[in-house]
Order: structure tokens, then C-alpha cells, then sequence
């Protein structure tokens, strides 16, 4: 960000360089006149010089609190942390002091602070007065002592309002060089403002961020409830007592916030209140023990949020900027995030029971360009939440300017504060670097306000997205010590959204040229968005069968917008594992509706019916789908049309097809299942047919044959009947002449055999028994399928 301009009401430039000429010239004639009474001085001083510069970096000086962290007139000041020594020598005689620097002019000037360890005459000042120091007679080597220094604010005898660099002090002498020096020093940043503010004050907004890791798959239990499972149980540590989420509600339940939430964090918490699973190494899950936890978070936050301006970001956190330069190439890519900033809103509402902002966008780090306002843009969102590293202005502004620019086409950008919104990076896990970036955050803001005071401007500081536990709680600090009706007053994003742009600043968008490559190399690719998209589409074609498609969109739907989150920047192996966890996982359920395969089958006869069965795996019941049979040669097989297919879960029933053979040979059938769009579903699945056709002219024969045997039957019949009748007559006297040579001269006799007597054995060529398939088991080997 650019130079603030000199303070107003200061010393001018020339006067101040009058002085250091004055004090510049004093220092020389001291030296000169030592020059002329110890000859010998000069060597040992100089000595002296690059001692002290080494010693400072020896001993270590942490300042672990200061309180107040903006004082007033009446105030008493108490500074207090440790001395460490780190030479190879022991320190003795020694005290820990306070001295008062340079006020800082400019807001460049505040950066360093903290950082420079070398000790300056001209520059860090005098200790202070007063008999205020405490005194450590002894510091062996690699040892600490703390400190602890109490006095009146007016003794440091500061001047009008501003920001002051105070320095705390080790000072004695060592065993190898036995003379009083400053060994060691550390700096930090006083606010001062003794008196009520004049002019307007800064109306600051800040953004209190609730965003976590993605902790939820698609993966569900194979129960009627579907219990979720977790691939950990880390998410129940950050919403414990002290864990990360919990102090982050906790701290800004009271602070004059506007709540940054993603949905997603909400959707996961809500889900652990009830019964859900931790996946094991074996894929066996364990039930997770986060339930109580999991309710009183949400419960704090249900209050904390009352009263305060509600943001919730589209579902899931997408990463906007990825989106724009990787996504936009891929088709169906950008329909998620209108689908995710829908799911925003009814989340939020239903869990917490607010209705959020949703027409609010924040690209990581605020970084910005043409491509990703558009996208951002693109879904509703008129608000884009940018830094001013990023939306620079141009030249050397002497001010701040208020947030809000408009950027055309209805949209604005609310520009944060670059210095303001990383104030709180780093490890602060330490008090004095806790305690340093308090100070430092206050004494930016002070130099906001002191910039143009007459001008009422909207600041806006948007922090890192998770913020750590140590970096909430600094945070928390800096604004209440704001809180007091100091420089500052509160005001909501919304309203900071709306304030009137300043007409000097900056309104023009970076091209997509200007994006840090620090940040593109952490974006998804486009190979990223194409997985993506896969499993996009294999959900569309299996949820069009399904009979309860929310069992499986809503899981689905959720863990692909998670695949676009932001935070998996920096982790591009565990997205793109979390990625083909989802796309294995939904392939898994697709094949649970699949084709049972079938041996051959043969077929005698004219036609038959052929048995194919459909297996549904799932819980819940497919419709919607159609199976055809193919034949490879259809003039020597022909089938029936496609059989539209209806199967409750955990079902396998067979659908028959009516055949009818043309002539003899095997046949090659393929099965398959289609949606009602005409889509192919699943694999299909081919067998074979031996089709043993009988032709015209065997039936003919087989129909003389029996056309003989009914015949021959029905003169035996005749001849037995006629000999019956004979037969009371031959008992006579005419029977008896009439036997003698039994009538073979005559022909045939009564008892003649003129054919078989009990119509023979069947002929080839009769009709076989009916052994068609009458259950709709599948066929099993050497299945012969007749009509």
C-alpha cells in the first residue's frame, strides 16, 4: 500500500531536519573535545560500538504483555516479559529500563518494529526516569528472568497524539567486558491518545471468519439413516473447549464483528450431533464419540451470532479465482457455484436460525482480477471483498480511501486494508509476537484516523481464513481495546458496502495478467475440474433410476462442491485423493443395479422364452429403466421388444423375452440396460443361444408317422371287435366243422395279426416335453430352453 502522507499537526520536515543537524553538530563537539583530553578513548569506543551491536543480538528481551495497549493520561503502564541470556558470558550488575523513541510518522515506519535488534542512541532514546527499572544482579549464561515494569503513563512524558515506539532494555556489563552498555533490546508500538478524538472517527469493520477443513465425505452407512462417516475425528477436538472453533465463537460472541461462516462447517457440525462413523484402515468404521461437543457449539454460536450481521459464503468456500482461470474451460464447471450459493442460504437459516447475506464474494486473499469478478459475480454476488495489495492505488494517496469502490455493472468492491488484515499472520503462538502484532494492528489504525481526521472513512479488515487459536486471540485483544470509544467505531460489512467511495480512489480492476503467481501455482487445474465434472455426470445418469434420489444426491451433491473448496490450497495430493474417493465411492452404488451374468442357453423349438435377471443392491428401489436384448443375427433369432424394468431394493428378479427361431446355429445375444433418455446404464452383457430349429419337412414326417400309428391302431381295434362277435357262434356245430384247418385256404382267419397289438414304440420326430424355465432363477450350465 502506499506511503501515508505526514501527519497533520506535526513538525514540518524542515524543522525536523533542522533539529537532527542541531543535535547532529552537539555529538561531534562532544566527540572532539574527547578527543583532546583522552587520546586513547577513541579506539575504545569505537570498540565499544560494535560490541553493543553484537550483544544486542545476544541477549534476547520478549514483551510478553502490555496493558493497557493504548493508554490514556491517567493510565499506569505495566510492561512485563523475560530477559534471556544468550552470550557464553555472565551478565552482572544489570537493570531492565524503558525508553521512548521517535514518534512514528508514517505507516511504513510501524512495519519494522520489532524486527530491527541493534541498539541506537539517537533513535531509541533515553530510559526513562524516574527510578523506573528493575534491577537483576546476575544472569549466568542461557538463563531467563522475568520483568516487570509499573509506571504512570505521563512519565513517559509523550507529546500530542500518535504512535510512539517504546523500547525495553538489558543494560550492565559482562565478565569479558566489564563496563556498562545496553546488551540487549526490543521494541514495540505505543498508541497514544490521551484525549477524546478530533475530528471523525474511522469506522472500522471487521471480519470474524468460521471456516474450517473439509471433514465430510459422500460416504454413508448402509442403514436407513444413512450415518455419516468421517475419515477422522479431528473436527471434534476444534469444537472442544478450548480447540480452535470453540474459542473462535467464544471470543467473538461479545466483539463488534460481522460473522464470515461457510455453510459447509455448519452442515458437518449438525451432522455430528447425531449418530456418525469414523473410517478405519480395514474400511470398517467406528463410531464417533463428538455428539455432546458437536451441539453446544452450535448452541454457543446460535447465540453468539444473535444481534450481528450474518455472511455466508457459497457452500463449501469454492475457490473463486481456480474457478475463473481452470474451471471456465470445462463445461458445467461454473454451475456449481450457483448451486453452492443457493445451498448457502437455507443451510444457515435452518441451522442457525438467521437469514445471511449471500450477495457477498471473498477470493483468497482478496486477490482479484477481471476473470474473477466475473465469476464471482456470476452467481448472484454483487459485493467482492478485495485487498488493497490487490485493487492498488495509484501513485502516492496521503490517506487510506474508504473501502467501497464501485466497479461497474451494479457491482462493488470493498477494498480491505492490506497492513490491517495481516496484522495477525505468523505464528503467534508466543506472547511477545502476540503481544507485537496488537500493537501493531492498534497503532495502523490510529494512523488511519490521524491521516485525515476530518474525513469520516470506512476501513475494512478481512483476516487470514482460519484463523489459529493464539491468532484469534490476538485478534480479540486488539479489537477491545478499540471498543472503549477510542479512534474507531463499528459498522457492519453491509453498510460498509454501501458508504460512498471516495472519488480519488482506485476503481479499476486488475487484468487477469496481475494475478501473484504465489497463488495461481495453488489453484486447481483444469485436469481437476474435468474429474470433477466426471462425477458430476455420473451422478446425473444414476440418479434419474433411483426411487429416493435425495439418499444420494444430497451426500453427492455436497462432497463435489467440497472438491472445490479453498482449502485445498497447499494440499493438492489430499484434493485430489478426496476427489477419487468420491468418483470410486459413487461408481461403487452404480454397480450395485447391474445384469447377472448367464451361461448359454438352447433353444428347441419354434420359440421360447428366455430368462435375463437384473440384481438391485440398494436400499431403495430403480425405475426408469429398459432392457433390451440384441441379437447378432436376427434372421436366424428373432426377439421381442425392450422390457421396461422396475426393481425394489435388494431384489433380483427375471424379465422374459419371447424368441422365435428361423433356423438352427448359435447366436450371439447382448443384454443391456438403458435410462428413459436412451443413455446406456451399466455394462451389458452377452451369452450365447443354440437355437436346434425344426424345418417343414421333418414336421411332416414326424406328422405322417403318427398319422400311421392312429391307423394301425384303429384296425386292431376294428379286427378285436370283430372277432368278439364271432366268437358265440363258433361254439356250435358250424364252429366245429368249421375249425378243422383252421380257414387258411380262405385267407385270413379270425385270429390273423394284421398289425402290432399295442401301437409299437414312438417314432422319431415326436414333439418333446415342454421344459421351459417356469422360475426366474437364472439358467444354470447347459440350460435347454423349450416351447
Amino acid at each position: 500500500m502506499a506511503e501515508a502522507a505526514e501527519f497533520q499537526g506535526t513538525r514540518s520536515a524542515p524543522a525536523c531536519r533542522w533539529s537532527r543537524h542541531v543535535t547532529a553538530v552537539l555529538v561531534a563537539l562532544l566527540i572532539v573535545l574527547g578527543l583532546v583530553q583522552l587520546p586513547a578513548a577513541p579506539a575504545a569506543r569505537a570498540d565499544a560500538a560494535s560490541a553493543d551491536a553484537a550483544s544486542a543480538r545476544s541477549v534476547a528481551i520478549s514483551i510478553d504483555t502490555l496493558t493497557p495497549v493504548a493508554p490514556t493520561q491517567n493510565d499506569t503502564l505495566t510492561v512485563s516479559g523475560t530477559v534471556t541470556n544468550n552470550t557464553k558470558s555472565t551478565i552482572f550488575g544489570a537493570h531492565v529500563g524503558l525508553r521512548v523513541g521517535q514518534q512514528i510518522t508514517t505507516r511504513s515506519d510501524a512495519d519494522d518494529i520489532g524486527n530491527r535488534k541493534s541498539f541506537s542512541q539517537g533513535s531509541d532514546g533515553s530510559e526513562v526516569g524516574g527510578n523506573h527499572i528493575q534491577k537483576i544482579d546476575k544472569l549466568a549464561p542461557g538463563v531467563s528472568r522475568d520483568f516487570s515494569l509499573s509506571l504512570p503513563a505521563k512519565d513517559l512524558d509523550l507529546g500530542k497524539d500518535g504512535v510512539y515506539q517504546l523500547g525495553v532494555t538489558l543494560s550492565g556489563q559482562s565478565s569479558d567486558q566489564q563496563y556498562e552498555r545496553v546488551l540487549g533490546i526490543q521494541r514495540t508500538l505505543l498508541p497514544w491518545q490521551p484525549s477524546p478524538v478530533e475530528g471523525k472517527k474511522t469506522r472500522l469493520t471487521f471480519l470474524w471468519p468460521l471456516i474450517s477443513a473439509t471433514h465430510l465425505t459422500a460416504r454413508t452407512e448402509s442403514d436407513r439413516q444413512q450415518t455419516p462417516v468421517f475419515p477422522n475425528d479431528a473436527l471434534a477436538a476444534e469444537l472442544a473447549p478450548g480447540g480452535r472453533l470453540q474459542q473462535l465463537v467464544a471470543l467473538g460472541k461479545d466483539l463488534p464483528i460481522t460473522w464470515v461462516i461457510d455453510p459447509d462447517l455448519l452442515a458437518t457440525v449438525e451432522a455430528m450431533t447425531k449418530s456418525y462413523g469414523i473410517a478405519g484402515p480395514d474400511g470398517k468404521s467406528t463410531p464417533g464419540h463428538g455428539q455432546a461437543v458437536a451441539k453446544q457449539w452450535l448452541k454457543q454460536l446460535q447465540d453468539a451470532v444473535a444481534g450481528h450481521q450474518v455472511v455466508a459464503l457459497p457452500f463449501a468456500d469454492p475457490d473463486l479465482a481456480s474457478l475463473a482461470h481452470s474451471g471456465k474451460d470445462v463445461s458445467g464447471a461454473l454451475s456449481h457455484l450457483q448451486s453452492a450459493t443457493e445451498l448457502a442460504s437455507t443451510t444457515v437459516d435452518t441451522i442457525l436460525g438467521v437469514k445471511p447475506r449471500t450477495d457477498f464474494a471473498w477470493p483468497v486473499d482478496g486477490a482479484v482480477d477481471s476473470s474473477i469478478v466475473d465469476v464471482a459475480t456470476s452467481a448472484g454476488a454483487h459485493n467482492v471483498i478485495a485487498r488493497s495489495d490487490s485493487l492498488r492505488e495509484a501513485g502516492s494517496p496521503s490517506y487510506a480511501p474508504t473501502a467501497a469502490r464501485q466497479i461497474g455493472g451494479g457491482n462493488t468492491a470493498v477494498v480491505a486494508d492490506y497492513r490491517l488484515s495481516t496484522a495477525f499472520q505468523g505464528d503467534l503462538i508466543r506472547a511477545g509476537d502476540s503481544s507485537l502484532a496488537v500493537q501493531r494492528f492498534l497503532a495502523q489504525s490510529l494512523e488511519v484516523n490521524k491521516q485525515a481526521p476530518e474525513n469520516e472513512r470506512s476501513i475494512v479488515v478481512a483476516p487470514q481464513r482460519m484463523p489459529t487459536t493464539s491468532q484469534a486471540q490476538a485478534m480479540a485483544a486488539a479489537l477491545k481495546a478499540l471498543s472503549d470509544g477510542r479512534w474507531t467505531q463499528p459498522l457492519d460489512l453491509g453498510e460498509a458496502a454501501k458508504a460512498t467511495p471516495d472519488p480519488a480512489a482506485n476503481q479499476q480492476v486488475p487484468g487477469p495478467g496481475s494475478y501473484p503467481d504465489s497463488l495461481r501455482t495453488q489453484e486447481l487445474s483444469t485436469q481437476a475440474f474435468q474429474e470433477i465434472q466426471k462425477t458430476q455426470t455420473t451422478l446425473d445418469n444414476f440418479k434419474v433410476i433411483l426411487t429416493s434420489q435425495d439418499r444420494v444426491v444430497t451426500p453427492f451433491g455436497s462432497a463435489i462442491m467440497r472438491e472445490l473448496s479453498t482449502s485445498w490450497r497447499g494440499d493438492p495430493q489430499g484434493a485430489a485423493a478426496f476427489r477419487e474417493s468420491v468418483q470410486s465411492y459413487l461408481y461403487t452404488l452404480t454397480r450395485q443395479v447391474q445384469l447377472v451374468k448367464k451361461s448359454d442357453v438352447t433353444l428347441s423349438g419354434r420359440s421360447a422364452t428366455i430368462p435375463v435377471t437384473v440384481q438391485n443392491n440398494l436400499l431403495q428401489g430403480v425405475q426408469g429403466l429398459k432392457l433390451v436384448l440384441e441379437s447378432s443375427q436376427p434372421n436366424r433369432l428373432k426377439i421381442e421388444d425392450e422390457q421396461p424394468v422396475h426393481v425394489e431394493g435388494g431384489q433380483r428378479p427375471s424379465v422374459k423375452f419371447e424368441t422365435r427361431a428361423n433356423a438352427n446355429g448359435p447366436v450371439q445375444v447382448t443384454a443391456r440396460l438403458y435410462t428413459a433418455d436412451g443413455q446406456q446404464y451399466g455394462d451389458s452383457m452377452t451369452f450365447t443361444v443354440h437355437v436346434t430349429s425344426i424345418t417343414p419337412m421333418v414336421l411332416l414326417v414326424i406328422a405322417g408317422g403318427v398319422l400311421l400309428l392312429v391307423l394301425a391302431g384303429l384296425r386292431i381295434y376294428l379286427q378285436r371287435k370283430r372277432a368278439a362277435a364271432r366268437g358265440p357262434a363258433g361254439d356250435g356245430p358250424e364252429s366245429d366243422s368249421g375249425s378243422g384247418s383252421g380257414g387258411d385256404s380262405g385267407g385270413n382267419g379270425s385270429g390273423e395279426d394284421d398289425g402290432p397289438q399295442d401301437g409299437g414304440p414312438g417314432q422319431p420326430g415326436d414333439p418333446a416335453t415342454d421344459t421351459g424355465t417356469q422360475n426366474g432363477g437364472p439358467p444354470g450350465p447347459g440350460e435347454k430352453v423349450e416351447r
